[in-house]
C-alpha cells in the first residue's frame, strides 16, 4: 500500500518462520519467555524499593536497568505475539516507526546503565572510603537522567534520518520487529547518509559504552591485584561478579549477532539471532543478579514474608 509521495502506509513483518506449523510453538516460547522477563525483573523492583538496605546507588542503578528492560522487551513481543495469533503481518508505517524509536531508545538506556554500573563498581573498589561522598544522590540521579538524554537524542536522530526515506515496493520487512537496518535497507531513494549516522552512531554509543566498561575493569583488576589476601580479592571481585555477567552476556550476543549477520546473506537467520539481546538477554538479567546476590534473595524473602501476612 502506498501513499501519494511513494511512502508506504504499512509494512509486513516476516517473523522468525513462514512455516504455520511452527507458529504456535513460537508464540509459546516467546510469551514464557516475556512472562519471565517481566516478572523477573518486576520482582528486582520491588525487592529493591521495599528494602532500605537496599537503598543504595548499585541498587538503584539496578532497579532502573530492571525497567528499561521490561520496556525494553515490551517494545517488540508483544506485538509479535498479536500478529502470530490474528494472523495479520501488518503494522502500519507510523507504528513501525514508533516501534523502532523506542527500541532504539531503549537498547541505549540499557547501554548507558551498564556504563554507570561499571563505573560505580569502580568507585566502591577503589576508592572505598569515598564511595558515599563521590556516589551521591545528585550524581546518581544526573547519571539517569544524562542517560536518558543521551538515548532520546540518539533514537530521534535515528528516526528522524528513517523519515526522510522513502519506500516504493517492497514492504517486507524479514523480522519480527522493525528493524533499523532492516528498515533502511527497503528504501528506495539513497541511503548513504543515513549508512554514515547508523555506523557513526553505533560506533559512538555502542563503542564509547564498551571502552568505558573495558576501562573501568581495567582500574579494577589493577585494584584487585594489589590485595594481598585472597578473602579479600574475592570479596572484591564477587562485587562486581553479577555486573561483569551481565555486560559479557549483553555485549558478546550483540556483537555475534552483528558479526554473524554482515558475513551471512540470510535476513532471516539475522532476524532469528537477534533474539539473544533482544529477549534473552533482558531474561536472564534478574537470574544474574537473584541467584549470585544475598541481598536481593533477603529481600524477596522479606517482601514475600510481608506480603503472605
Amino acid at each position: 500500500m502506498e501513499a501519494e509521495n511513494n511512502t508506504i502506509l504499512e509494512f509486513l513483518l516476516m517473523g522468525l518462520s513462514g512455516e504455520p506449523e511452527l507458529q504456535p510453538l513460537i508464540f509459546g516460547v516467546f510469551l514464557s519467555m516475556y512472562l519471565i522477563t517481566v516478572l523477573g525483573n518486576l520482582l528486582i523492583i520491588l525487592a529493591v524499593s521495599s528494602d532500605s538496605h537496599l537503598h543504595t546507588p548499585m541498587y538503584f542503578f539496578l532497579s532502573n536497568l530492571s525497567f528499561v528492560d521490561i520496556c525494553f522487551t515490551s517494545t517488540t513481543v508483544p506485538n509479535m505475539l498479536v500478529n502470530i495469533q490474528t494472523q495479520n503481518k501488518a503494522i502500519t508505517y507510523a507504528g513501525c516507526i514508533t516501534q523502532m524509536y523506542f527500541f532504539i531508545f531503549l537498547f541505549g538506556l540499557d547501554n548507558c546503565f551498564l556504563v554507570v554500573m561499571a563505573y560505580d563498581r569502580y568507585v566502591a573498589i577503589c576508592h572505598p572510603l569515598h564511595y558515599t561522598v563521590i556516589m551521591n544522590p545528585w550524581l546518581c540521579g544526573f547519571s539517569v537522567l544524562g542517560s536518558w538524554i543521551i538515548s532520546f537524542l540518539y533514537s530521534l536522530l535515528q528516526s528522524l534520518m528513517v523519515r526522510r526515506l522513502s519506500f516504493c515496493t517492497n514492504v517486507e520487512i524479514p523480522h519480527f520487529f522493525c528493524e533499523l537496518s532492516q528498515l533502511v535497507q527497503l528504501a528506495c531513494t539513497d541511503t548513504f547518509l543515513n549508512d554514515i549516522v547508523i555506523y557513526f552512531g553505533a560506533g559512538l554509543l555502542g563503542g564509547g559504552s564498551f571502552a568505558g566498561i573495558l576501562y573501568s575493569y581495567f582500574k579494577i583488576v589493577s585494584s584487585i591485584r594489589r590485595i594481598s589476601s585472597v578473602q579479600g580479592k574475592y570479596k572484591a571481585f564477587s562485587t562486581c561478579a553479577s555486573h561483569l555477567s551481565v555486560v559479557c552476556f549483553f555485549y558478546c550476543t550483540g556483537i555475534g549477532v552483528y558479526l554473524s549477520s554482515g558475513g551471512n546473506q540470510n535476513s532471516q537467520f539475522s532476524a532469528t539471532a537477534s533474539v539473544m539481546y533482544t529477549v534473552v538477554t533482558p531474561m536472564m538479567n534478574p537470574f544474574i543478579y537473584s541467584l549470585r546476590n544475598k541481598d536481593i534473595k533477603r529481600a524477596l524473602k522479606k517482601f514475600f514474608g510481608m506480603v503472605t501476612l
